[in-house]
């Protein structure tokens, strides 16, 4: 993550295709040490591609990924705490309450 993360930081610069050099060398000046063949697979895998092209079609597949429901359940369940949230309060504050000497005194 760190290699691609310095990479398009590179491109955020300006930069339209950076090299390894160019990555190591950034991730040098923040004291982190690259691994040549990490390194070398990224170049070489996004080599000759379009970073905002790749980003734009990353977002496109990812928008067709099912989410399974949680995002209306937790929509819901925000909605529910928000109108239950005097009821939980009480019911927690009863809790501790009861369990706060736990059947032992202070001066016992």
């Amino acid at each position: 993550m760190k290699y691609l993360a310095s990479y398009l930081l590179l491109v955020a610069g300006g930069k339209t295709a950076p090299t390894a050099a160019d990555v190591k060398g950034l991730m040098a000046s923040v004291g982190v040490e690259a691994e040549e063949e990490r390194l070398n697979s990224l170049i070489s895998a996004l080599e000759g591609k379009n970073v905002e092209e790749l980003i734009a079609e990353g977002k496109e597949k990812m928008a067709s990924v099912p989410t399974g429901g949680a995002v209306a359940a937790a929509g819901a369940g925000a909605a529910a705490a928000s109108t239950d949230a005097p009821a939980a309060e009480a019911k927690e504050e009863e809790k501790e309450e009861s369990d706060d000497d736990m059947g032992f005194g202070l001066f016992d």
